[in-house]
């Protein structure tokens, strides 16, 4: 008789800064001025490890984002800022966003390798496409690459980096010291990738790591996003406002599975959420609006402005929204353009209330409530199919995290929906999935084995 293991709850803290919301910096609960203070990360790391959450992920940009005279903008590089929290963690997945359109597979390859060697067996590779044209100008390109071919980038840039990851054996290291044998070179193979983009002879100068290679995360919610994800991600971070938008999400991107050949369990999908928390729900709205009578007017509009990839500049903002582009015109960030266009307009908001309204998530859902009222929205989305987990985005550091771990977290345990202790050493075994088969090995024995 076979048992089933129950369905539980897999959470993510996404680490920004001073916190998520753009006036976090000017509140006192925060301190911004440890943005670049490896161990002011190293608590924040410790921190979700005490709360056994899956992870711990680091957003990034090759541009400097937004208007930094009005936030507290910059830091450390992500894959940089991991190994050193490697070092001070045990548990805890570490996650990296690197984009592919700006790097080249080799060197990602080789630093995701090392990072999960480092960690022993917890990197994790948010892909990106990167959207603006500013980050594009920091590479000597006018403009920025068209959105399909992004993507069609992206695409055969993780082909690459997943040979390479292959290159080495399990076994391919022998350290045969009486032969004088350090590797069985017959199990480390040169790739020879030649493709349209990109060509790579191999093999990767990092031995095969503890997971295979790292889990592979994506975040864009596009057509040509969800396609990418359905044949490569093991995991999603994606924003929605409403239930009933994260379970048309949800049900669309599992549909997509089968014809890459996988199962709906080896994809999860991951909300963000950023939750305000009080002991009181009035004391959490009261903190809420601390926070938004904190904003910066004109930091808002800027960052509206790129989301919609329209000048907002000099609007009333007590007005509407003005027509904006359609959507197969943008260039940047399809899926949040569509999010916030439909907010906006759904919700008759103006522009300072739409400022208000994306300052604590950018577009993913901002909920202000007790620990029991958070852990009751979670078990909602869990439970209705809507989502897998979440990727928790603290409105402010370090306070949003200690709240979130300390009075949430054992809500979730007790309703037996969250682990109680860790029960595997590596990301993949936190997130319940497999390790990956080396494929390259896998061939090379088909063309060895008798007819």
């Amino acid at each position: 008789m076979t048992t089933t293991r129950p369905r539980r709850l897999h959470l993510n803290a996404f680490l920004m800064n001073a916190g998520h919301h753009d006036a976090a910096w000017r509140h006192p609960r925060t301190q911004p001025e440890r943005a670049t203070d490896l161990r002011y990360f190293q608590q924040l790391a410790q921190t979700a490890e005490r709360g056994l959450l899956d992870s711990v992920f680091l957003a990034d940009g090759l541009a400097l984002w937004g208007k930094v005279r009005h936030n507290a903008l910059g830091g450390f590089e992500p894959l940089t800022l991991l190994s050193a929290l490697a070092a001070v963690t045990e548990h805890v997945g570490l996650i990296a966003t690197v984009s592919t359109t700006f790097n080249e597979p080799f060197h990602t390859a080789r630093k995701f390798a090392s990072l999960d060697h480092i960690s022993g067996g917890r990197a994790g590779w948010n892909i990106v496409t990167s959207g603006t044209v500013n980050e594009a100008r920091n590479f000597g390109q006018d403009e920025h690459l068209e959105h399909r071919l992004r993507y069609e980038r992206a695409r055969e840039f993780v082909e690459v980096a997943t040979k390479l990851w292959d290159s080495w054996e399990d076994d391919a290291i022998l350290l045969d010291r009486e032969r004088g044998v350090y590797a069985d070179t017959d199990k480390v193979r040169e790739i020879n990738h030649r493709g349209e983009h990109f060509g790579v002879q191999g093999p990767l100068n990092v031995p095969r790591t503890p997971q295979g290679y790292p889990l592979l995360v994506q975040a864009g919610s596009s057509e040509d996003g969800k396609e990418f994800a359905a044949q490569y991600a093991e995991a999603v971070f994606t924003a929605q406002q409403t239930l009933a938008d994260g379970q048309a999400f949800y049900k669309d991107l599992k549909s997509r599975l089968a014809r890459y050949g996988r199962a709906e369990d080896e994809l999860l999908v991951l909300p963000g959420i950023a939750p305000v928390i009080g002991s009181t729900e009035a004391e959490a709205r009261s903190l809420e609006q601390e926070l938004t009578d904190l904003q910066v007017p004109e930091y808002g509009l800027a960052q509206l402005s790129g989301m919609l990839d329209t000048d907002l500049t000099g609007l009333p903002l007590d007005g509407p929204l003005p027509d904006l582009p359609q959507e197969r015109d943008i260039n940047g960030n399809k899926s949040r353009f569509t999010l916030v266009a439909e907010l906006a307009h759904h919700d008759g908001l103006t522009l300072r209330e739409l400022i208000a309204r994306l300052g604590a998530g950018r577009g993913h859902r901002v909920f202000a409530g007790t620990p029991e009222q958070v852990a009751d929205q979670l078990e909602e989305w869990f439970t209705q199919g809507a989502a897998d987990g979440f990727n928790i985005m603290p409105p402010h550091l370090p306070g949003g995290l200690e709240d979130f771990v300390d009075h949430v977290v054992p809500i979730l345990q007790r309703r037996g929906l969250f682990r109680t202790e860790y029960t595997g050493r590596t990301l993949r075994e936190h997130y319940g999935l497999a390790r990956p088969a080396n494929r390259l090995a896998a061939a090379a024995a088909a063309e060895i084995r008798p007819a």
